[in-house]
Order: structure tokens, then sequence, then C-alpha cells
């Protein structure tokens, strides 16, 4: 048999992984399998077992993705070598041959589903000859302006694809901080748990073909991952628990990475891992929609409500009041995410906000978005997806109802203003904070903000009675609770109670004044101090009430992540009418600082010097603290560290040799007997 007659035979396959992965972004995740974006071109080379003559032998590939692979379901594409490449198919070219090689450039279209794609060649005529190829994986591609994720600026596709840690922002409105959390999205095997994420859902186990044809669209996966985040459906990744009883697992604020999260789900075969907080969802979300090749951020919104009725507006009760079903959280986390959204009809495009904690379900499920920036801040919330919700959370109205002891209910407030502040997000490119509240909201109390909400109430698709927004009267009396000093942990809090009458007659009252501990969700934890004060207020005129709450009332009861609330109520029953007010104090707390010295090359001699600094007037004891850092540290490095008494500061020098080149973040956790997870971190842009 002559050469020319020969079966072509493939005797070896190159996928060009380095080459091809640098060029779409994926080298880190591996240098070693091909890892590819959508829309955009990869090279193969193939060798055979003589010389590949062009025109005269002939080629086809096959991708396939998923089981009951179909090309109607676009899952599934034949094409053959050369073929005219199309912008909506699979197609490949010939770049070069060289005896028994041939280089081929081959490019998905702009909405392959996304996933693990088997490759296959196919050669001569008759008989033809099949061949495995091997495996590759096929991406969301943000630098691609046909794909639906596609961001145009390299600065943001840098921050909110490529950045493995960032800033998670909590709190109150008047004190935010930001936690340090890694994301981990490119470490070894978080690709695959986040495919494998995909497959344990109820939709792939329920139709395999139709959930992976579905994976085209970034809308449909968003939900997906929003659904799969939270275990309460579907045995996804996180339990979520809002109370102090953690034994049986982990204390949402004990973590500070993703990627421990999701290795313990997936080793554990699915199991939720116990515990998790909205900020812990939504950074475990971001994680993998980074990964998945969907531009993401974490946002923090303070003073969030939570509108279980879907009225657009929080219920609250004093007096004879039962349980409160509906609440405002100091703050509340979720993601943005950046896709196109056809969808619907107008220009939506752009953030679409995301929430996995389980709050109240979407089309059944423990799931919410995307909705549309752009819909909330315009008030329209007929749109999907759960536009309604997410509206209230930034821009409810607070409804404050007096109850009587026989039920009786009669409003004392409307706060047009309070929900929705500081919302929150990293900065591009620094670990500052950014407020992002314009894109969400009109200025409170301007006229275009109440004309949005009134569209809102008339558009919504709400579950609940509806109250058309009516401006708010000018209260008879109104209440205002500010701090003489900031409020310090172990010392009296010095506060004062402005009382204020319009009336045009002399006013004769008793305000109560109490004190509670509440969970970050609006939750009361205890109410420890309560006083009344029996006041008397002339026509036009205001007074001021100093407020003491002695340490040792609130000693043992504002631990941890709670906050201190101090309201003030006062019933006026000649008229039936009450007034109320109410604050929250975040008590101060450790600060942590934390900065290394010494050349940042491989296996260099480094240290982590930490600064800890006690802002309280209490002594902290049993104190430790915890050096992390993937790269930085073969394993966690635990340091006991002397007891610190009131404004007091420590410092502490850790030796650790880097041993993984790139940009890298090291964590410092410090622990006590008063507070837990009080961190700091550093970036350390170790050269080879």
């Amino acid at each position: 048999m002559s050469l020319c007659t020969m079966a072509l035979a493939v005797t070896q396959k190159d996928f060009h992984c380095d080459v091809n992965n640098s060029a779409h972004h994926t080298n880190r995740f591996s240098k070693d399998r091909l890892i590819v974006r959508r829309g955009q071109d990869f090279l193969l080379s193939v060798s055979f077992n003589r010389e590949f003559p062009q025109g005269a032998d002939t080629l086809q590939l096959t991708v396939e993705t998923g089981p009951k692979a179909s090309d109607s379901a676009g899952t599934r594409s034949a094409f053959g070598v050369p073929s005219v490449v199309k912008s909506k198919s699979w197609g490949a070219t010939i770049q070069k041959t060289s005896q028994n090689t041939v280089t081929l450039k081959i490019t998905s279209p702009p909405d392959a589903s996304i996933g693990k794609y088997s490759l296959s060649l196919q050669t001569g005529t008759t008989p033809v000859q099949n061949h495995t190829i091997g495996n590759l994986i096929v991406l969301f591609n943000p630098w691609c302006s046909e794909d639906w994720v596609y961001l145009p600026k390299e600065d943001e596709r840098q921050e909110y694809v490529m950045n493995d840690s960032g800033r998670v922002f909590r709190g109150t409105r008047d004190y935010i901080h930001g936690i340090p959390w890694t994301f981990g999205q490119f470490e070894e095997d978080v690709l695959e748990i986040c495919l494998w994420m995909l497959n344990a859902s109820p939709k792939f186990k329920r139709d395999p073909g139709e959930d992976c044809s579905a994976r085209c669209n970034p809308i449909y996966v968003s939900r997906i991952v929003s659904a799969m985040i939270n275990s309460n459906d579907d045995n996804g990744v996180l339990v979520g628990k809002w109370d102090d009883d953690y034994k049986d697992g982990v204390k949402p604020t004990s973590w500070s990475d993703s990627v421990s999260i999701l290795r313990k789900w997936h080793k554990s075969g699915g199991q939720p891992v116990k515990y998790g907080q909205c900020w812990v969802f939504a950074a475990v979300m971001c994680t993998v929609m980074r990964c998945l090749g969907i531009p993401t951020r974490v946002v923090s919104n303070f003073d969030s409500a939570h509108d279980s009725d879907g009225n657009l507006t929080i219920d609250m009760y004093r007096g004879n009041a039962k349980k409160q079903n509906e609440s405002v959280w100091n703050f509340h986390v979720w993601v943005e995410s950046w896709m196109r959204r056809p969808d619907l009809q107008g220009d939506f495009g752009g953030w679409q906000v995301l929430d996995p904690t389980p709050q109240e379900r979407s089309e059944g499920a423990f799931c919410c978005g995307p909705a549309p920036v752009k819909a909330i801040l315009e008030g329209h919330t007929e749109h999907k997806y759960d536009v309604p919700f997410v509206f209230a959370e930034v821009n409810a109205d607070i409804v404050v109802w007096y109850v009587e002891s026989d039920g009786t209910k009669t409003k004392m407030s409307t706060d047009t203003q309070s929900v929705g502040k500081n919302i929150s997000t990293k900065a591009v490119g620094s670990d500052a904070r950014t407020d992002i509240t314009s894109s969400y909201k009109y200025p409170e109390g301007s006229a275009k903000e109440r004309e949005v909400y009134t569209l809102a109430v008339s558009k919504g698709h709400v579950t609940g009675g509806v109250r058309p927004p009516t401006a708010p009267e000018q209260p008879e009396i109104t209440l205002k609770i500010e701090e003489q000093s900031a409020p310090v942990r172990g010392q009296d809090i010095s506060l004062r109670l402005i009382v204020h009458s319009n009336s045009t007659v002399t006013r004769k009252m008793t305000v109560n004044i109490n004190a509670d501990s509440i969970c970050y969700n609006g939750v009361c934890a205890e109410d420890f101090w309560s006083e009344n004060r029996d006041v008397e207020v002339q026509p036009q005129t205001e007074i001021t009430i100093p407020i003491l709450i002695p340490y040792s009332k609130y000693e043992g009861h504002v631990l941890e992540n709670k906050i201190m609330r101090v309201e003030a109520l006062t019933h006026l029953p000649w008229n039936n009418r009450g007034f109320f007010t109410s604050k929250n104090m975040f008590l101060s707390r450790p600060t942590l600082s934390l900065k290394t010295t010494g050349p940042p090359v491989l296996f260099g001699e480094m240290v982590a010097e930490l600064v800890v600094e006690n802002m309280t007037a209490e002594t902290l004891k049993d104190c430790t603290v915890t050096l992390t850092g993937p790269g930085l540290l073969k394993c966690p490095q635990e340091t006991g560290v002397p007891a610190l008494g009131p404004n007091r500061r420590l410092r502490v020098q850790i030796p650790f040799e880097p041993f993984e080149a790139g940009q890298r973040v090291l964590m410092a956790d410090f622990n006590c007997s008063l507070f837990q997870d009080v961190r700091g971190c550093s970036t350390v842009h170790v050269q080879h």
C-alpha cells in the first residue's frame, strides 16, 4: 500500500495549553489542560502517520458537552476542516502544515454552552477513522464583544473576573468596615467544583440535556448558581443560620475564603456546609461566577429592608406587639453580575443583582435575580427577576405602628428615607470602598425618588396589599437620639434624646427609652435596659434629655457581631398618636494592621508585622494571632500573644518564606476572650 493511500491516522496531538490558556486569560487555572473562553479561537496541532496534503484528505471535528448531546440543542457540533467559520457555530481553519503535522485554528461561537467538552476527529471518507483528541473546558468570555457578559473596560475585567481576593463591607451605615476575603477562583480544583455544582442542581437532574443546552445563557446559569449556593432546596453549598449556636459547624464570622467552603462541600459529596450568613453566601457566589467567566462584584447595602409581603413597605410594630414579620437589616450583602438582558424590553443590561442568601422563593426556589440595577433605579418592578424584592431592600418605606392591648393599630410614623444607605463595593484596583448608591436610587427626599417609588408600586406584581405612597405629614412630636461621644465597649454609653414639639400647646408625656442587642439582620437578641422619662415640652420648642446606659447593663449582652439598638417611644393617649425613633450603634472593636518586610522573592526570608490595637476599655485575654496565605505559608501559623490592656498596642513579627510566585494575599486573624476574627491582610507580589 502506498503512503498516499494509507488510511490517515492520528499519532499525536498538542493542545498548546500554555499558549492557548494565556491568550484566553485562563492560565491561572492550569497550564497543562485546555481551558478556553467562548467566541475566541484556539490552536490545536495534530500529527498523522503520513504527510497531510491539503485538499486530498478530509478532516472533520466534533465537539460535545453533557449527556445526550445534540445539534438541535447546541450541545454537539460537527464541522469540517477547513470550514467557513460563522459567528454562531463552531469552525476551524488550517493555520499551517509541517510534514505530518497540521495546526488548526478552532473557533467556538460566542453563545456556546459553557462546560466540559469532548473533542474528536474523523479522517477519510470510506472507511471513516474516528480519533479521540481529548477534553477541553469552555467558559464565558467577557473579552468577546458578542458574548452577553462582555465588559468593555480592561481594568474592570481584571477586577471583576481575574482578581481572586477582595473586601466585603459590613457594620452599620455609620460604622462601615471592610473585611478581607479570598475568592480563590483559580485555586486547584475550584473550577471542577463549580462545574460539578451545575450538575448537582435539580434542573440538571430533571433534564440533563435541556440544562446543558441552557448553559449558553448567563441569565440561566446565574439563577442556578444563586439557588445552589444555599442549601434550602437542593443540598447546595451553605446552610444559613442567624443565632449563636454554631457548635455543630463553623461560625459564619470565622470564614475568610470561599475555597475551603467549596472544597468541604465537594469532598462530602454535596452535604451542605454549616454555617453561612449573607456575606458568606455572596462571597462564595462571587467566586463561582468569576470562575465561570461572568464579571461579578460583592455589594453591601446598609439599612437593608426585608419585605416579606411584597407591598414595598416595612411594617414595624411597637407597644403590645408580637413577633415582627418584616425587618430592616443593619446590612445585607449580595452580588452584582454584568450581563446583557435581551429577554427584557428596553435597555436593562449591565449590572444585575443576584442574591444567594435564602430569604424568599423565586419561581419556587430560594434564589434571587438577576434583577437589573437600571430597573431598580427607575422603578420598573414589572421586570424579572425579583425586582420588587430588591427595590424594597434599597427603597422601601418604613411604617411604624403602635399596637393597643386589644390589637388596635395606630400609625405612628412613616419613614421614607432610612432604607438603603451607603450601598458599597470594593473599588477597581484598590481596597477602598466605592459608594454606588446613586446607581440604585435617586437622592432621598427628591421629587424624582418619590416619583420612582410611586411607579414601582403601580407596576410591581406584588403579593400583599399595597398602600399608595403618601407624603409624610409633619408630626406633632419628633424624637431623635444622638451620641454624646463615640461608644466605647467597656465604658458607659452617653447619648441624648432630643424631643421637639410642633404643637401649639404645651405637651406632657412619658417617653419610654429602652436598649437591646440585635443581630445584623435586625432581629432582637435580648432587651437589657429601659427607663421612663416624664417630660414637658413647650409649643414650638425642643428639649434635650441625657441618656446614660451603664456598662454593667450591657456587659455580656452586646458581644461578637451584635449591635446595640436604643429606641425611644411616646404614646399620647388623648389623641391616640405615638412617636418613635431608634438608633443603632456599633461598639468599638480592636483593630489589626498588617504589613510585610523583606524581599518578596521565591523562598526569600520575609517577616509579617502585625499591630493589634485595643480600642476598648477592657483587657483582652487569651489572645492569639493566626497567619495564613496560599503560596506564602504551607499551613496556618498560630501564635499566642500576651493579654492586651485598654488602649494598648501590641506588635507581633512572624517570619515566613513564599513558595509560589505571583500576587498573593497574606491574612492575619486575631482572637481573644471577647472578640473573634479581627482581621487584616496585605498583598504580596512574589517574584521568581
